[in-house]
């Protein structure tokens, strides 16, 4: 599993920018379905035909980053975000573009208060002597993600974009370990959610689904002084209740919840007092979905450090496997 996530989270996949990581996603999956395309938006959508229930298990394969807005005549570059971009986290990190340049994130030294940090007053420096050498390796519009290797310590695995690529992770793993089923399964990897559920809500719009699981990550309570919250790393993957974006069809929450118990795998459940995921599109499109979500506990949402349990993701993968079956 460690694997599978280092490919997928290694891959670029910026919101709007998802070419790379989908043909990864690709060559994951194309010898175990027979049916992939890509639809106009960038969703890649794997389908395992069937006459029973037409089930969308849905994550999001795009991740955050920044783009550049301009290019002063030292050659450093102003940027704007791309989701969910915090400018403390973003501080004193690496970012790398598109064509593989990478640059340093940093602050203006005039800033005198570190509480007035804002996007606006911090650059990328890739080394370049002037505007014009850096023209030469970066352009307005291009965009970049956060530099985060993936590593493995103990149980956890920490990378950036492990949002949402471990959900990836676990519709991959959900493909070649599926056993025969009557149900047509819609496996889609979507675009632009972290610009707004964007992907997710054309794709449905599109399948007109029976029923909607979803796989993301989620907050956890379990650092220090952490806001209260009941799901901690290693805990289980959890099942989704609400977010800001959605309170999940009870009939699916109960498939889940017995899918768990069936199969015998620790779970917890998610109360998200923040945020939205791809089913928030998903259970209003179409004429409505009943829609639900596996969640991964995941420490250091929208960072170069995310981390989750590698158990609870290969436990997703069964809860997964045993719901849609």
């Amino acid at each position: 599993m460690f694997e599978l996530i280092k490919r997928l989270t290694q891959s670029f996949g910026v919101s709007g920018n998802e070419e790379e990581i989908r043909e990864t996603i690709i060559n994951e999956i194309k010898n175990d379905i027979q049916e992939i395309r890509v639809d106009t938006l960038g969703n890649l959508i794997a389908t395992k035909p069937g006459k029973g229930k037409k089930i969308m298990v849905a994550a999001h394969m795009d991740e955050i980053g920044v783009m550049a807005t301009y290019i002063d005549e030292k050659g450093f570059i102003r940027f704007s975000n791309i989701g969910g971009v915090s400018a403390f986290v973003s501080l004193g990190q690496k970012v790398k573009f598109k064509n593989g340049t990478v640059g340093a994130v940093f602050y203006e030294d005039k800033l005198e208060d570190m509480k007035n940090l804002k996007l606006s007053k911090m650059y990328i420096d890739i080394g370049a002597k002037d505007k014009k050498e850096a023209e030469k390796l970066v352009r307005i519009g291009d965009v970049a993600c956060f530099v985060g290797d993936a590593v493995r310590q103990g149980d956890m695995v920490i990378s950036k974009a492990i949002d949402d690529r471990s959900g990836c992770a676990v519709l991959i793993e959900a493909i070649k370990r599926l056993p025969q089923t009557d149900n047509e399964i819609y496996f889609v990897f979507t675009v632009q959610e972290e610009l707004g559920l964007r992907g997710a809500k054309t794709a449905a719009y599109q399948l007109k689904p029976d029923i909607a699981i979803a796989v993301d990550v989620t907050a956890t309570g379990d650092t220090p002084e952490a806001n209260l919250m009941e799901v901690k790393c290693g805990g289980g993957p959890a099942i989704k209740i609400k977010d800001r974006s959605v309170i999940c069809h009870p009939e699916v929450k109960k498939l889940l919840e017995e899918s768990a118990r069936n199969i015998n795998i620790p779970y917890q459940f998610e109360v998200l007092e923040y945020g939205g995921s791809d089913p928030g599109a998903i259970h209003i499109s179409a004429g409505g979905v009943p829609s639900g979500a596996i969640s991964i506990p995941c420490r250091y949402l929208h960072s170069p450090v995310e981390a989750a349990s590698l158990e609870d993701i290969e436990n997703a993968v069964k809860l997964l496997i045993e719901a849609i079956k």
